[in-house]
């Protein structure tokens, strides 16, 4: 036997997991350079450091042991098991050797690209010569999925793409109305500190979790699932979910909706208060906030405003609206509802679930409307599922494909009876928006959503899925009346035209009614239309018509009417006529809402005829923005100077006025300056420091809020250099 000291069990002393090095290779140094954060399906290295001698190959067996999960589980994928010489077993987790050194080992480890995402334990098992054994546990990681794998199913195989859709931290969010589209900067800061654990703590407050918390980890390898977990975490209608939602125009003990400039606040809000929900949010906010924690997650996502959304309850495809003999909308006959604007998620993934053919682009809803599967959450539905009219695909397809594509029919309501005054059938779902990719442009996506209204196309995928839901549901109501080839000939002015004009020359009365601003409709001054009249007959017309304006949520739910006129007005064979309106801003200022839509509308009726026209026009008001200015060439660790200017547009003084200001990258939280009272069409400006910490592309985001207004938004586009 050989003389000389006898060879020890091999001892670790130090793991280095190179967190620094790994995250740069994994795209997540902006989530942490301190801990180790990686995606699926990429390898990462990590270095093993030896007390007493170096890693002999044919004496010493190193295993490696991941777990994830409270139960982890090597049948359910929670658990792996695998040797670095690759012999450890069917486990389709890598380990290879990089570098053998005299007391160091290098190893590079990898996880499959089908790995359940979420915080992991390494351990590690060493057998060696003589039969001794030693364990340790070496570290944790988090891990992520990777859009950047082929094998993933959330890969996207453009960079651009992936930068905009993964990385972006800021963006914007589409509001306002159809002709007047207004983008709502927004700091989704998915890499702000902490975000990642409360994106891993959302996934642990849910109910599937708390249900089932074995298998709920075994799943989040599936983008489907973990969308549809993160979808009903968003909203708090089940469980102690992030937003409360509120559409009372009631905001006394929490925030206006309106007045959010970004994610971050209320994710860590939502944290700080023991998972308490936060109150409040609307669509959109429920949409950026999702998007904010499935880019964290390394699954690619985009916030999509669909502007005349549809909301229908009944599932028949058909929304129903009521209007009195004025003209106004009855709130208390309506089920079915057209949303001025609705904002949702597209979330890019395979669908293996589904036929070939669905993968990419899936809605998912967060803003809670209707359940899915017992909760309330919508989808994720294949876009392309929703274009073929392929309404009974998993998840929601038809409630998705109601929100851009159903008909609209309106009914008079008078003396108990229900008439029906027309079928639109190009309404609902139009100027589908989303920001485009590297650049702060709206991209219209409609096309991707249906094919182009009144062409056949469009309406046999209605028919079809109209057939589809008629075989497995009884009809609702009006359902008898479903004809989707209506006697309106489809809309020419579809493309542009807010106005929904009821009566075409092929109608029985053969007039055209159609609203017209004659001034841009700024908030604190007057509103100047006229109501145009054209006769298309060759017989004298005699009209009266109701006039009247009401304010309007944003989710179509109109408050009381607040002006009222009857016109009187008589035509010749072809003339043209206009009737000049004007209401003015004591008379609407008491009744806007946070959303600042108004609805004019006018329901005529002509002698001879008993026939009603309708025709109706959404105006926003708007606000002058917040200028934001940068003063200076802004560098990482080196004071930067902004100024904001900012005014009240009003003719009377607001008090209340608070400034706030955000922007990942550029402030570590939320800054809050009180401002007081603002003067009527006073111009004010305020100067801070702050000392941007990440470099790139960045964005500052401005509210100010007042007790008269609530949402006058500003935003600067500010590149950060790295400087010396």
């Amino acid at each position: 036997m050989a003389q000389g000291c006898p060879i020890t069990g091999l001892e670790v002393a130090l793991t280095d997991l190179q967190s620094s090095r790994n995250n740069v290779r994994h795209r997540t140094e902006e989530i942490s350079v301190d801990r180790l954060v990686v995606r699926r399906g990429q390898a990462f290295s990590i270095t093993l450091y030896f007390k007493n001698r170096g890693f002999q190959p044919g004496m010493d067996s190193i295993i490696f042991v991941t777990e994830t999960g409270p139960l982890p589980d090597l049948a359910k994928g929670t658990r792996a098991v695998f040797s670095l010489t690759g012999s450890g077993g069917p486990s389709p987790w890598i380990a290879s050797l990089e570098a053998n050194r005299a007391t160091s080992l290098e190893v590079s480890l990898c996880a499959p690209p089908m790995a359940a995402v979420g915080r992991y334990l390494l351990k590690i098992r060493i057998d060696s010569y003589q039969g001794s054994v030693t364990a340790y546990q070496l570290g944790e990681f988090i891990l992520l999925f990777n859009p950047w794998c082929p094998g993933d199913a959330v890969y996207l195989d453009s960079e651009p793409q992936r930068q905009e859709y993964v990385m972006n931290d800021y963006g914007f969010i589409y509001q306002g109305s159809k002709s007047w589209i207004l983008p709502c900067p927004w700091n989704y800061g998915q890499f702000e500190e902490n975000i990642i654990d409360i994106c891993l703590e959302l996934l642990e407050k849910s109910l599937n979790f708390q249900v089932d918390p074995s298998t709920d980890c075994a799943l989040r390898g599936s983008p489907v699932y973990t969308s549809r977990v993160v979808c009903a975490m968003i909203n708090s209608n089940d469980d102690n979910g992030v937003l409360n939602g509120n559409w009372s125009e009631n905001y006394l003990d929490g925030a206006n909706p309106a007045e959010w400039t970004g994610s971050v606040a209320i994710l860590k809000q939502w944290h700080a208060t023991g998972c308490q929900p936060v109150r409040y949010g609307q669509c959109w906010v429920f949409a950026a906030v999702m998007c904010t924690v499935l880019r964290c997650l390394g699954i690619p996502t985009r916030v999509i405003t669909n502007f005349d959304s549809g909301h229908d309850t009944d599932g028949n495809l058909i929304i129903d609206e009521y209007y009195d003999n004025s003209g106004r909308i009855l709130e208390n006959m309506k089920k079915d509802t057209v949303w001025n604007y609705h904002v949702w998620n597209e979330c890019w993934m395979a669908r293996k679930d589904l036929p070939p053919g669905y993968g990419g682009w899936q809605v998912l809803d967060a803003t809670p409307q209707e359940t899915s599967n017992g909760l309330y959450c919508c989808g994720p539905a294949s876009v392309k599922a929703i274009k073929e009219g392929e309404v009974d695909l998993n998840y929601d397809t038809r409630f998705a494909f109601s929100m851009v594509n159903a008909d609209c029919v309106s009914w008079l309501v008078y003396g108990g009876k229900e008439q029906k005054l027309h079928r639109d059938t190009a309404t609902v779902g139009n100027f589908i928006s989303t920001k485009s990719i590297q650049s702060d442009e709206r991209d219209d996506i409609t096309e991707s959503y249906k094919y182009e209204e009144g062409s056949l196309q469009e309406r046999q995928v209605f028919l079809k899925a109209l057939q589809k839901l008629k075989s497995v549901r009884s009809q609702g109501p009006h359902q008898g009346d479903v004809n989707p080839f209506s006697s309106v000939p489809p809309r020419q002015d579809s493309s542009g035209s807010l106005d929904t004009p009821s009566l075409r020359p092929s109608d029985v009365i053969q007039v055209a009614l159609k609203f017209e601003l004659l001034d841009p409709p700024n908030m604190g001054q007057d509103i100047n239309f006229v109501l145009l009249a054209v006769n298309m007959s060759p017989q004298f017309k005699d009209l009266k018509l109701n006039l009247s304006a009401q304010s309007l949520l944003h989710d179509g739910s109109p408050l009381a009417p607040f002006w009222q006129d009857v016109a009187f007005i008589t035509l010749f064979p072809q003339e043209e006529k206009t009737y000049p309106c004007k209401i003015l801003y004591s008379q609407y200022s008491q009744y806007l809402s946070t959303d600042k839509l108004i609805r004019i509308s006018a329901l005529g009726e002509e002698k001879s005829s008993p026939e009603k026209i309708l025709v109706n026009k959404i105006i926003t008001l708007t606000f002058p923005g917040i200028v934001i200015n940068v003063l200076g060439a802004a560098f990482v660790n080196q004071p930067l100077t902004v100024q904001v200017v900012f005014s009240n547009p009003l003719s009377e003084p607001v008090e209340d006025c608070v400034l706030t200001l955000e922007g990942s990258g550029l402030f570590k939280k939320q800054q809050r300056v009180l401002i007081g009272v603002l003067k009527p069409h006073h111009k004010a400006s305020i100067t801070l420091k702050t000392v941007p910490f990440k470099s790139g592309q960045r964005q500052i985001q401005a509210n100010l809020r007042s007790n008269k207004f609530k949402d006058i938004k500003g935003y600067r586009n500010v590149y950060v250099d790295i400087g010396l």
